[in-house]
């Protein structure tokens, strides 16, 4: 197949390496880019994801940001175009779901669209237009304390109609469960009734797989990755074992860590009490002008050659919260993302070739500090999270993993360095 089946936009840096998974396991060749392209790409490709860092910028920034990638995509050919936003569907009163969605319509001049986060299998489900997250509303659920974008209503219909102009509807279970011609239907009836944008119902994989059928065609679709697994047959590609084939792993093997999600704070524990040796970052200390980065490399340095390291700044909620009150939320998010940016530089420059990243904000600080451009997209070490394979700025090949901080058991980090090998 000749072109781009599939061009993506992407909010943060681990969600996109989370859709492009999704599109890997359903047969496309992805290619993930960090930022708008500005060379061609390595490889051919069904699908790009362009990543951006937009997630919490402001809406303004965001929507110029997603509109430079879509001019991008559109001058390769691209078929149809896919928004991605993350399963707990960040975003604040101002946007910046709301905002993109509506300028992306504006640009394609398309006067309808779809937007669901849901992620089966994650455990992120609608219902009603509400967010599970598990078994219980996003409200309930840890999103409710995060610190940039605290998710406090779960019914998205409301949360989207709080961004936007544009009247927002829902395609429920029952519509979706019905398929196709049901959900056409229902897409009929709301663009009748003066609805431009769906939130749509998805309890499992087979709602996101009816789903998939009645998108063919439409020219943007908004969502989390889960909606990812039902669009490649709509391009006649079907899966295949050949399209997440990497180069082989070499070299030294490390962890940096900058989220403060429950499954991460579960995941340093493990890493801990399976006897493997951590580096704790105080963001207090980095503010106050310790240089943590030069410590935390000539720790790593006698250690590596044993095995996986890690350097985090994970902490609990109230710990977070602590360090906010004293630094201010943005100022604290940045100290962090750039030690541990310059932290992941030097354990490269150190030999680590295997680069495990937890958390979206630090995943986009740290390969901008890598200076990569372009990834090859491979294998799932979990859902929503595959290694990677692409050059630092440097010209050294490395396989990284981008984690989203909510994603992956608590075992999640050895088991990626067991998968790779």
């Amino acid at each position: 197949m000749a072109g781009i089946a599939i061009g993506c936009i992407a909010d943060d840096f681990t969600g996109a390496t989370d859709l492009a998974n999704n599109l890997v396991r359903a047969g496309m060749r992805v290619v993930q880019s960090i930022g708008v392209p500005s060379r061609p790409l390595d490889v051919a490709a069904d699908a790009v994801v362009v990543a951006l860092k937009s997630r919490t910028n402001a809406p303004h920034d965001a929507v110029t940001q997603s509109l430079d990638a879509l001019r991008w995509l559109q001058a390769q050919g691209t078929q149809q175009i896919y928004f991605k936003y993350c399963s707990t569907f960040d975003s604040t009163a101002q946007g910046n779901i709301g905002p993109v969605t509506e300028a992306l319509m504006d640009a394609l001049d398309t006067d309808f669209t779809i937007a669901t986060p849901a992620f089966p299998d994650n455990q992120r489900t609608v219902f009603k237009g509400h967010l599970f997250v598990g078994d219980v509303l996003l409200s309930d659920s840890g999103m409710r304390n995060h610190p940039l974008t605290p998710m406090t209503d779960s019914n998205l219909v409301r949360v989207m109609q709080a961004q936007c102009r544009r009247k927002v509807g829902l395609i429920d279970y029952k519509t979706v469960a019905a398929g196709e011609a049901a959900v056409r239907a229902r897409i009929a009836q709301l663009r009748a009734d003066g609805v431009a944008i769906a939130i749509v119902d998805a309890l499992g994989n087979d709602d996101l797989l009816r789903l998939g059928p009645a998108l063919k065609g439409m020219p943007l679709v908004t969502a989390g990755s889960g909606v990812a697994i039902g669009l490649p047959a709509n391009f006649g590609i079907q899966a295949s074992a050949a399209s997440s084939a990497l180069p082989a792993a070499g070299g030294m093997q490390a962890v940096v860590s900058g989220s403060c999600s429950t499954a991460t704070n579960a995941q340093v524990r493990a890493f801990i009490a399976a006897g493997r040796p951590a580096f704790a970052l105080d963001p207090l200390r980095v503010a106050a002008g310790e240089d943590l980065v030069t410590q935390a490399l000539a720790w790593a340095k006698p250690l590596l050659p044993q095995g996986p390291v890690l350097v985090y700044s994970t902490a609990q909620a109230e710990a977070v919260k602590s360090v906010q009150d004293r630094l201010g939320a943005q100022q604290a998010g940045a100290l962090v993302e750039q030690a541990i940016a310059a932290i992941a530089r030097g354990l490269v420059e150190l030999g680590v070739r295997q680069l495990v990243v937890a958390g979206g904000e630090t995943s986009g600080a740290c390969v901008q500090a890598l200076g990569i451009d372009q990834l090859q997209i491979g294998p799932q070490i979990a859902p929503g999270v595959p290694w990677c394979w692409g050059r630092d700025g440097d010209g050294r090949a490395l396989h990284i993993a981008l984690k989203s901080g909510n994603f992956g058991a608590d075992d999640f980090f050895g088991k990626a360095f067991t998968m790779l090998q």
